[in-house]
């Protein structure tokens, strides 16, 4: 059931828009979720005091890279109860790149679903069931927030036990009671927390839920570090030294001027990317600054880059893989970002990041590293997204990202690079 990684000339997207994906699962889910409660009161279930002992355990993670990093306690904490050999994953084909980079679920422990049409993703979630269904995986756990569509594939996967997130009392999205334990979604605890919680939670009676005698400490240990192999860190450079008309590799900043289309109020307002790469110039004379991004923001990235009107800036977007940009972070001292998947990918490497929060709070969904510096406006009415409302919202005007500006981002950058700079010298 496992699918190959994309090629280096694969675009990796998302054909199925987000918007219809969002609307299917608010409109059709949610009467999926409702018949199948009514299914569920009909069939047998686990007795709620006794504490689960399953042989092995999904999880369903469809969408957001950068969530699935934050996934990696989560994982481990599986591994540790039933063993590597018996941890499965359940995600979208493109998103299957971050979990072969993490390591820590086996490859043929991972089902993929095509989103490139309607029809193959319909014909790639019933293969994965039925592949579930037959290696008789007792166990799962949905790691989206509120998604009807995950809550379906976590029922329908036949698994004894099943653990998923439930507003209770708050105003949650309705999804149905298609769990065996529903755990109290917490908005004040990080999200990486929260996914372990799903773990400690299944791994006790379900009769003692919502309450769960867990505290949710801080992580402890450090995520995996990417490591990439001697051939691929070759080809970035070279590929470096060729966009920069340099010898060998000089001190690099990465823009990512970007956001993913889940969530396009998070994106900062582009031409301020193009304005703090002139900043970043002037008052870093060694460094270059690099734009990337997706194939697909090639020719703007570009344009931006011209705009900055240096020799020492360029774009790199669309000219590697995802791989081979977690590569590039190895190579550069400072990443800056809006809240998307590359502040959660840069954790696996030893890049010093700037993120940028808006919509969404950096207290749920901030990187979990000390190498990890935030912008957060912190206005009124900012965040204005969250597990709860699905992260839905009728703003049109992201007031919060434009309220950061330029010379905030610059001293926060700067400083980031000066921390990197020292250490490297020390080190």
């Amino acid at each position: 059931m496992s699918a190959p990684l994309p090629s280096p000339s694969e675009p990796v997207g998302l054909p199925v828009s987000v918007d219809l994906l969002q609307r299917a699962d608010r409109i059709v889910f949610a009467t999926g979720c409702l018949f199948l409660t009514l299914v569920r009161k009909l069939l047998p279930e686990p007795d709620p005091a006794e504490a689960p002992r399953p042989r092995a355990l999904l999880f369903v993670k469809l969408a957001e890279q950068g969530s699935t990093v934050l996934a990696g306690r989560a994982i481990r904490r599986a591994i540790e109860w039933v063993g590597r050999e018996n941890v499965y994953f359940m995600v979208f084909a493109e998103n299957r790149f971050i979990l072969d980079v993490l390591g820590l679920v086996p490859e043929e422990n991972v089902f993929t679903v095509s989103t490139g049409s309607l029809g193959a993703m319909i014909r790639g979630t019933l293969a994965a069931l039925r592949e579930i269904r037959k290696r008789g995986i007792d166990a799962a756990v949905d790691l989206e927030f509120f998604a009807r569509f995950s809550a379906t594939i976590t029922f329908l996967s036949g698994a004894r036990w099943r653990a998923g997130m439930h507003a209770y009392f708050a105003e949650g999205p309705y999804r149905g009671d298609l769990f065996t334990h529903r755990v109290l979604y917490n908005a004040h605890i990080h999200t990486g927390e929260m996914f372990l919680a799903l773990v400690e939670a299944l791994s006790r009676p379900a009769c003692g839920l919502p309450t769960l005698p867990w505290v949710a400490a801080a992580a402890a240990e450090p995520e995996p570090m990417f490591r990439p192999a001697s051939e691929e860190r070759a080809r970035v450079e070279r590929l470096v030294r060729e966009s920069t008309g340099l010898a060998s590799v000089p001190a690099l900043i990465l823009l990512n001027a970007n956001a993913s289309d889940l969530l396009p109020l998070r994106r900062w307002p582009i031409e301020r990317y193009g304005g703090l790469a002139k900043r970043l110039l002037q008052e870093l004379p060694d460094a270059h600054v690099v734009f990337t991004g997706l194939a697909s923001e090639a020719d703007a990235s570009e344009k931006l880059a011209r705009g900055v009107g240096s020799k020492r800036c360029h774009s790199l977007a669309g000219r590697t893989t995802l791989r081979e940009l977690l590569v590039l972070y190895t190579l550069s001292d400072v990443l800056v970002t809006n809240d998307s998947g590359p502040a959660h990918f840069a954790t696996l490497t030893s890049v010093n990041v700037v993120t940028l929060f808006g919509p969404e709070t950096p207290t749920l969904f901030g990187a979990r590293t000390p190498r990890n510096s935030v912008v957060f406006a912190g206005l009124a009415c900012s965040p204005c997204v969250n597990a709860l409302n699905n992260r839905q919202t009728t703003c049109r005007d992201n007031a919060c990202m434009q309220a950061i500006d330029v010379e905030t981002v610059l001293a926060a950058t700067v400083r980031a690079y000066t921390a990197r700079r020292t250490a490297s010298a020390d080190s």
